[in-house]
Parts: C-alpha cells; structure tokens; sequence
C-alpha cells in the first residue's frame, strides 16, 4: 500500500518534471518560444526616434545649435528640394560609416556597429516620410551620365566636355554645360561650346592655331512620369541653338537649331540600368544645315566598391542617327567608356570613353570623348575630396 502510495507521488511528480525537461531542451519548447515573443521588431519609426531623433528632430528638421551645443547645421529631411534628390544607397554609407566616410563633419557617427543593415534601411524609408510632396524624383533614378545620351532625371551640375580626333588632329572641341534644377521636376541648361582649330594663314601653306566660340545652347528639360517602385523616369525636353559659332572654323551652322527630345531611364536587376533618348535636329534654314533624326541606347552596371561605397560604371552606348534627305545612309556608332567618382565624396565625376564608327568607316573616324562633372548641390569643388 505504501509502495502504491509512493508510485503515485512520484508517477504525480515525475510526468510534469518529465514535460518541463523535454520543453526545455527542445527547439520549439517554451522557453524557446518566450524568447521569441520577447524579441520585438522594430519599426523604422522606432527605430529613427531611439538613434536619431535626438539630434535630428521628431519631424526630422532637426535641432538647432543652442540645444545640440554644436554649430555645424543640420540637414532638413522635409526639405524635398534636398532630401529625396539622395538616394538611399549614399545616406546608408554615412549612417553606417559615420559623417566622414563622404567627408562630412565628424559630428554625424557611425552606427555600423550598433544598428544592422536592415535596421538603418528601416530608418532611412522612415526619413522618406518627413517630404510630403511626392513630385520630386527619387535619386535612385539619377542614373549616370553617358557621354552622349542626355538623361531624364534633372539636375544641379556644371560639366566640362572634350572630344578629340586624333586622326584628324587640326580641331579640339570643349563645352561648358551649366544645368540648374528648378521647381520639383524642371531644369534649364546653358550650353557653350568652344574650342581651337588649326587654320591655313597664308599662301605659302602656313598654319596658326585660332580659338573659337561655338553655336550656344539654351535648354529646357521636365519629368513626365517618375515611379521608384518601377524603377523609371520619363522627360521631355528642347534644346535651341543660336548661329553664334563660326562655321570656316568648325564650331558652327551658320543657322538656329531646334533640337526636341524624350528621355528614358530604367533601373534594372542586379545594379545594370539603362537609358534611351530620341529626338530631331530642325534648322531653321535647311539649305544651311539638313533635318536630321537620331536615337540613342546606354546600358551600364554599378560596381560599389570598398567599405565607403565607390561607385564606378562601365557602360556601352550605340548610336542611330539618319540626315532627312533622299538616299541618306543611318550612321551607327558604338560608345564603350567608363564612369568613375574623382572624390570621396563622389560629387566630382570622370568620364571618358570613344566614339566607334560601326559603318561608313570611310567617311566617319573615331573619336575620343572625356567629361568632368562637378553636381554643385552636393558640395564645393574643392570639398569632400
């Protein structure tokens, strides 16, 4: 009886003792699961007010200096002439890495180590919020620029180009570009071509290398249709040249060119994009200057290299263009080059390549093209190097 009596105490015992162990020790078990209901997913809101808030602001307009106790102004995340132009991959280097990875002030530290990838890329959807009007582009559809195909996306930059024939060495042509974004989705372009050619200055056969300005050009460019969750960006835009060059020279038409065009940009998988512009050529006198059509085609792939995030594209474009007159051949050329940031900061951009003539080789040489851009909104020239 009294054995009876023990075998049920400890039958009574041991099965919860028995359940709790097993429980314990397996995967699923309670403790287990207590774990997993104690770990809480942060929200990017969370998250932006437990690190960033404090200096940043709620409303992501950040504090001023009497309450942080230093002078170096904050950026406005509700900014939208500022904030959405930035594209996420850039602000993630420097949340990571800390203000001096783009050569900012040490002031902005680096939550690599605090915060996983995915926590900050939570913060940074949640700073998208604080720009209420959604008219301003994305800047992950600032796609880079190619040496011929103008883009979509509008932008704050002055670039200084070059092309050269080194078969034909007699006339080196520049242009300085200056490009200002106005409103949420407009830019105006000031063209200037010039250069130096190599002349004949006398009867004996005598050469002098002589300067010259080029035909100038005022542009307008406006985004249509811009969707980050599709990844594309369509504008239209209108380039007008004036007769200001010299046409003995090489660096004019000697009439006024009406250049219409639509832009198109496409993000693509795997860090390739591609980009598509078309348009006319219209002079004024076309006894001076043919009509002519072209069309234009670049795909290229982002590396980001190193801890800081250097970006360096390769890219290939091709070429159409057809004179609007009876038995024109459509000249086809294919342009391989490269792009790469000069500064850390990656607000001073090279780019260089060659122009290859795929047919009509015998009337059509190469040529060979190079740009240094400077996207004046981000910085100085001589800053963030």
């Amino acid at each position: 009886m009294l054995l009876c009596r023990r075998g049920k105490a400890f039958g009574a015992f041991a099965l919860p003792a028995v359940m709790l162990l097993l429980l314990f020790v397996s995967p699923g078990g309670a403790i287990e699961e207590s774990k997993r209901e104690n770990v809480q997913v942060k929200s990017g809101k969370q998250l932006y007010q437990e690190a960033c808030a404090a200096c940043h602001g709620g409303d992501g307009v950040g504090l001023g200096a009497s309450t942080l106790g230093f002078a170096v102004p904050l950026p406005d995340f509700s900014d939208c002439n500022f904030a959405p132009r930035e594209p996420n991959g850039d602000w993630y280097f420097v949340v990571a890495e800390g203000g001096p990875a783009r050569v900012f002030d040490k002031i902005m530290p680096a939550f690599g180590d605090a915060l996983s990838k995915e926590e900050i890329l939570k913060i940074l959807d949640h700073t998208r919020n604080f720009c209420q009007d959604k008219n301003w582009a994305r800047g992950e559809l600032n796609l880079p620029r190619a040496l011929v195909t103008t883009k979509a996306y509008p932008e704050d930059e002055i670039v200084w180009a070059a092309s050269v024939n080194l078969d034909n060495e007699n006339v080196i042509a520049n242009e300085l570009i200056y490009e200002q974004r106005f409103g949420a989705r407009n830019q105006f372009e000031l063209i200037v071509p010039f250069g130096w050619s190599e002349q004949v200055s006398g009867p004996d056969g005598d050469t002098e290398w002589t300067s010259s300005v080029g035909d100038i050009g005022l542009a307008l460019k406006r985004v249509m249709f811009h969707s980050l969750e599709s990844g594309s960006i369509v504008s239209l835009g209108a380039e007008l040249f004036l007769p200001t060059g010299d046409e003995d020279e090489g660096f004019g038409k000697d009439t006024t060119v009406f250049e219409p065009y639509i832009s198109y940009g496409q993000l693509l998988p795997a860090d390739f994009s591609f980009q598509f512009q078309a348009g006319a050529a219209l002079p004024f006198d076309t006894d001076r200057a043919n009509e002519e059509i072209f069309w234009r085609g670049v795909l290229g792939k982002t590396f980001v290299l190193g801890r800081y995030g250097h970006a360096i594209t390769p890219m290939v474009e091709i070429l159409g263009s057809k004179e609007l007159v009876s038995e024109a051949d459509t000249n086809w050329d294919a342009v391989p080059q490269i792009q790469i940031p000069l500064n850390r900061r990656q607000h001073v951009r090279l780019g260089i390549g060659a122009q290859l003539p795929l047919n009509n080789t015998d009337q059509r040489e190469e040529t060979y093209q190079v740009y240094v851009l400077w996207d004046w909104f981000d910085g100085g020239l001589f800053e963030g190097w």
